[in-house]
């Protein structure tokens, strides 16, 4: 973080200090709201959250070397406090100020990122892509809600010359809540789909919130945004700043076509004005060829150099941690972990994928656990996919959990299978199940929302740790 005096922190967050006086303090070290990642010089904001309480844990955020501590209520502690009438609001007001100084005084460039499916991946590519330029912050994980996005914003400094930011949500104005904080430069819409959609009310809701990314971008900003889909591409009339497009899409200012998906990755065909050239992605799936496409649009309208930045693309190993993750696991077998999150897109292309890289005389297995946050669409989407499971042909289905059943029951119903479904209740169930029966050239892919917790299912078929 840029450095701030104690009394600055105090005036921007509208807080009081409270305890151990700050004297002339000065603070330029990480922003925390677990008191396990603080280290020395540290501010550590004690939120309350749902599950447990911050300020339960200053003490061990103390002990870790925190220099401050932005809290709700007075506490006795060896270091000064500032007293907030609401911690998530300080944190918002701390870091739209942290950005604006540091626009002010350098030459910082802001992206947002937003979609159903593909926020993680493409801002991976793009911190890819912009470090290879200069200095750039981007989000560890998916810190991308209304405490990680902001917490992400304060690990600037005035030598940061590109910030990314993820911007997630899970209802209605949380999004715009994260412009307003960053006011990015450049707004990206990838995708509009029934991820948590239960908070949205649904597929016009979530159209409705993820629109919020371009609505109140300036005209001298840009919208970038996806001309495959027509929910996205029609948020060129609610914005009022210059609109530039990409997909597959003739129309599209930023173009991908021949795509072909193999085990080895993804290749398209790239085209942008005068350049046309083949970009070979590591990473597996033909939808990072969206997220891929994204990236280079916000390169390109940003004036670097396009073809340097797909020869930084080729270089990427994989999306992110648990994301299309390829493994060559024990007896010739490939394992494709994919478990971090799931949306029906996301699960769709997933099993797509599946089916169009196992080889000819290998076995295409899916074990899928449940889809969450889709509300009173659960049991159609489920539905779904255990039929698309059957139209792709794949060889074997497990599905996992209760919350997962209507995939396996849905299956059953499509085609006229004889144990190529299967359902059990637990990882250890699945693992149990379907490792002794692994044969060399099967491939496997394992998906499934976060909470269910397939992923670690995952890596123990592949033979991993994390």
């Amino acid at each position: 973080m840029i450095a701030l005096s104690a009394t600055e922190i105090a005036d921007i967050t509208e807080g009081t200090p409270s305890g151990t006086p700050a004297g002339d303090l000065v603070l330029s070290g990480s922003v925390e709201t677990d008191s396990r990642l603080v280290s020395p010089g540290s501010i550590f904001f004690a939120l309350r959250g749902e599950v447990t309480d911050g300020h339960l844990f200053v003490d061990a955020a103390v002990a870790n070397g925190a220099a401050l501590i932005v809290a709700e209520r007075p506490i006795e502690t060896g270091v000064p406090v500032v007293v907030v009438a609401d911690g998530v609001t300080a944190l918002s007001r701390l870091a739209a100020a942290v950005v604006e100084r540091v626009r002010r005084h350098g030459r910082l460039k802001v992206v947002g990122i937003t979609g159903s499916n593909g926020k993680t991946s493409t801002k991976n590519m793009l911190r890819a892509i912009l470090s290879d330029v200069a200095p750039t912050v981007a989000p560890e994980g998916s810190f991308n809600n209304h405490v990680g996005a902001p917490i992400s914003m304060l690990r600037i400094d005035d030598a940061t010359e590109f910030l990314v930011v993820e911007m997630g949500a899970a209802g209605p104005g949380e999004i715009a809540r994260l412009v307003d904080i960053a006011r990015p430069d450049t707004g990206v819409v990838l995708k509009v789909g029934l991820a948590h959609a239960g908070g949205f009310g649904g597929i016009e809701g979530t159209r409705a919130a993820k629109a919020e990314m371009v609505t109140d971008l300036p005209e001298s900003g840009t919208a970038v945004l996806n001309a495959d889909d027509e929910r996205v591409a029609g948020m060129a009339s609610v914005t009022a700043a210059r609109v530039v497009t990409f997909g597959q899409s003739p129309s599209a200012d930023y173009r991908a076509g021949d795509v072909d998906v193999s085990a080895t990755g993804t290749t398209f065909v790239f085209e942008h004005g005068d350049l046309r050239r083949r970009v070979a992605l590591r990473i597996l799936g033909e939808h990072h060829v969206m997220n891929a496409l994204a990236a280079l649009t916000v390169v390109g309208e940003w004036g670097l150099d396009l073809d340097r930045a797909a020869t930084v693309l080729e270089g990427v190993a994989r999306a992110e941690r648990w994301r299309m993750e390829l493994f060559a696991a024990p007896g010739g077998v490939t394992v494709v972990n994919d478990a971090y999150n799931a949306s029906p897109d996301s699960v769709a292309a997933a099993l797509k994928t599946l089916a169009q890289i196992t080889p000819g005389d290998g076995r295409s297995i899916a074990v899928l656990g449940e889809m969450a946050e889709l509300g009173e669409y659960a049991r159609d989407e489920h539905d779904r996919i255990g039929r698309l499971v059957v139209r792709l042909n794949i060889s074997q289905l497990i599905v996992v959990g209760q919350a997962a059943r209507h995939i396996h029951m849905a299956a059953g119903l499509e085609g006229s299978w004889d144990g190529e479904s299967l359902m059990v209740e637990t990882i250890e169930e699945a693992h149990d199940l379907l490792r002794p029966a692994l044969q060399p050239g099967d491939v496997v892919l394992v998906k499934s929302s976060k909470s269910a917790g397939l992923r670690f299912l995952g890596d123990r078929l592949a033979g991993v740790s994390e």
